[in-house]
């Protein structure tokens, strides 16, 4: 039996450095075309990218990578977040959870850092670097 690939929340970082051209962060839409992983993102994230992103290419890049990405609703405000984080942090994590996602792939280190390596609310908490890594060492086992 074919296992479910999984299901990947991206931060609004992972997608503002993805856009901005960063190739190691392609390597998860890499993953997505083997059919090793879903990516999604909220609108939420997106703005958040998009608001730091000054150039065209760099907009233009986040549509394409957006293009092989499901987008979220939003989270229910009202949802209480199991973990302290900051008022603009809640609604990423609150999204991830309630969309049943399996990871959230973070590289802000400042909210999210206490929590990484952690699984909260059913979705396992990590930077890029380990998601990937995590991935290179099971193609060579």
């Amino acid at each position: 039996m074919k296992q479910s690939a999984e299901r990947v929340f991206l931060d609004a970082n992972v997608l503002f450095s993805a856009a901005y051209g960063s190739p190691g962060l392609r390597k998860l839409w890499d993953l997505a075309a083997k059919g090793l992983c879903e990516l999604y993102a909220s609108a939420y994230a997106i703005e958040g990218a998009r608001l730091n992103l000054e150039r065209q290419e760099h907009l233009t890049r986040l549509g394409e990578l957006l293009a092989r990405a499901t987008l979220l609703p939003e989270a229910d405000p009202q949802t209480p977040c199991p973990v302290s984080l900051s008022p603009e942090d809640r609604p990423i994590l609150l999204a991830a959870i309630q969309a049943a996602t399996t990871h959230l792939v973070t590289g802000d280190l400042h909210h999210f850092g206490a929590y990484l390596g952690q699984v909260v609310g059913g979705v396992a908490i990590c930077t890029p670097r380990d998601y990937l890594s995590r991935h290179r060492r099971a193609a060579n086992t």
